[in-house]
């Protein structure tokens, strides 16, 4: 049976960073307070909320790019002649 490769989804991932970072909402919360208390506009709290999730969104972009930059480590040749694959002992060990 072939399993399914798992893979990072940008929109399940992206929807996880918006529920971890709710605290961040908290200006656009208290901008709507304002907007039904002293009757601001509530294009303030959309706008805070926008800052919000932009400020979500490039951070995750950078995050990925970061993770995207590292490149593999290039391939070291084994000299442990205990550990090597070759099926080679040294001379005078035995062979469990």
């Amino acid at each position: 049976m072939k399993l399914k490769r798992i893979s990072g989804d940008f929109f399940v991932a992206l929807l996880l960073n918006m529920a971890f970072n709710l605290e961040w909402t908290v200006p656009a919360w208290i901008l709507l307070a304002l907007h039904f208390i002293f009757g601001l506009p509530i294009v303030w709290f959309w706008v805070a909320l926008l800052i919000w999730f932009l400020g979500i969104l490039f951070w995750m972009l950078i995050i990925g790019w970061a993770g995207r930059c590292s490149s593999p480590e290039p391939y070291k040749e084994n000299k442990n002649p205990y550990s090597s694959n070759n099926n080679q002992l040294p001379s005078g060990t035995k062979q469990q």
